[in-house]
């Protein structure tokens, strides 16, 4: 059963503009790991972390940070299930979390869908 589902753009431009303009913004949206990629992966990372939001209803109990997106070896995005989104998730009864991401001309994109039990 889905229990949610968002979606988020961003332009790639004013996001740039964005991180080169407030360089604080890197460390206070992106977990460690994520800090050190381009910045249309970090782009598509942030319309992640917002889709999943928009999914959630909000974001109260996280930071984002804890909403870490990390790849497999084939390049499958995957949230990274830290306590505290583990914790929302049992709560909003979703078992499962699935995301895809995207970039290409001037925009990242993200879609998240939660699913659950009956």
């Amino acid at each position: 059963m889905i229990r949610g589902i968002g979606v988020d753009i961003v332009d790639l431009a004013r996001f740039t503009r964005q991180v080169e303009r407030t360089p604080g913004l890197i460390p206070r949206l992106f977990a460690e790991g994520e800090r050190e990629l381009p910045v249309h992966s970090l782009a598509a990372r942030f319309a992640a972390k917002e889709a999943l939001i928009k999914a959630l209803g909000d974001s109260a109990g996280t930071t984002w940070r804890e909403l870490e997106i990390a790849s497999d070896p084939q390049g499958n995005p995957s949230f990274v299930l830290h306590e505290s989104l583990r914790a929302i998730m049992a709560f909003r009864q979703v078992t499962s979390v699935h995301v895809t991401m995207t970039h290409d001309a001037g925009v990242a994109c993200a879609f998240v869908v939660l699913e659950g039990d009956l």
